[in-house]
């Protein structure tokens, strides 16, 4: 997936997964987003354990409380929660999740049969690419490290478009980068983390299908198969953390694949712990040659990924 860049406030982001004082469940219930799409008002809670609003652009206020579900705003004014949202200065918000309504848009509007969608795909012509390649060396990351977990939300239905485009639930990335995933993942395993990968090399043939089935007003969240993406070249992962004690997918400050502003790297929202623990994946990751992609916490791109050319194996080549 692809987004267009937007600007969100920075903020009071986490630098350690130390615990600050706790808030109270009925205070913690409120961080989310609010409003409208154009310029959402995000509650989020701050590192030492308070709240903090910020509008869409604009600064980081502090939140104080007077009651129970009632707060002064710092610089003037109130924020009051409502049975369906909050009440600001006298504005109504709804609670919104960006994420979950751009998703059921494209859903909708999505009318394609995903057999003949990969047939039309298989039979399409990738672009003409000039330059001196490395030669394609795809591994098998489940081979990398046994502590690494496969959750492939292309092979099912479980994804932004609600079809199945891989044949099998399977990851591979260029060695180079599969080897500096792997040392990635034992850096984590010793803060009690382990890696969830969700895709990584993506046969180009599956960005034209993206593409084609994505309605037009929507294709700013995909890779154009005229130009290619660094799935397409086996150098980008996209992955999380699952605690290594429970097994358990870790929150972070939005969904994988989430179309919203909650799935920038920088995004001040969430809680605490969830953007202590991007922060933690973000700098495993970058210690070992990857670059965040900003739209995406989730999304990271191996620095040698433009001399690796365009690929169009499918998974069951691959396989052997």
């Amino acid at each position: 997936m692809r987004q267009t860049r937007r600007t969100v406030a920075a903020g009071m982001l986490a630098s350690s997964l130390a615990p600050g004082a706790a808030l109270a469940a009925a205070d913690l219930s409120l961080v989310a987003q609010y409003g409208a799409p154009e310029t959402p008002v995000t509650v989020f809670e701050t590192d030492d354990g308070g709240l903090a609003v910020f509008a869409h652009g604009g600064p980081v206020r502090r939140l104080s409380p007077l009651s129970t579900g009632h707060y002064a705003v710092e610089g003037g004014g109130e924020l009051q929660a409502t049975a369906r949202g909050v009440r600001l200065d006298g504005a109504v918000l709804p609670r919104r999740d960006f994420g979950a309504e751009v998703r059921a848009g494209i859903r909708r509007a999505v009318r394609a049969n995903p057999k003949a969608l990969r047939e039309r795909a298989l039979a399409a012509t990738p672009p003409i690419e000039t330059g001196d390649f490395l030669p394609s060396d795809l591994v098998d990351l489940t081979s990398v490290d046994p502590a690494i977990r496969l959750d492939i939300r292309y092979a099912g239905r479980d994804n932004f478009m609600g079809l199945k485009l891989y044949e099998r639930p399977a990851a591979w990335l260029q060695r180079p980068a599969a080897q500096a995933l792997g040392r990635a993942a034992r850096a984590l395993a010793a803060q009690g983390y382990g890696l969830t990968i969700h895709d990584a090399y993506r046969p180009w043939f599956v960005t034209w299908m993206f593409w084609e089935a994505t309605p037009p007003a929507s294709r700013a969240f995909v890779a154009d198969p005229a130009k290619g993406s660094r799935h397409n070249r086996g150098c980008a992962v996209d992955l999380t953390l699952h605690d290594l004690a429970t097994g358990a997918i870790v929150d972070m400050p939005s969904r994988y694949d989430e179309m919203s502003t909650r799935s920038y790297a920088d995004f001040a929202g969430g809680a605490a712990r969830q953007r202590a623990l991007r922060g933690m994946l973000r700098e495993a990751m970058v210690a070992q040659g990857f670059e965040v992609y900003p739209e995406e916490w989730w999304h990271f791109d191996y620095g040698d990924w433009r001399r690796y050319p365009i690929g169009t194996q499918t998974f069951t080549q691959l396989a052997g």
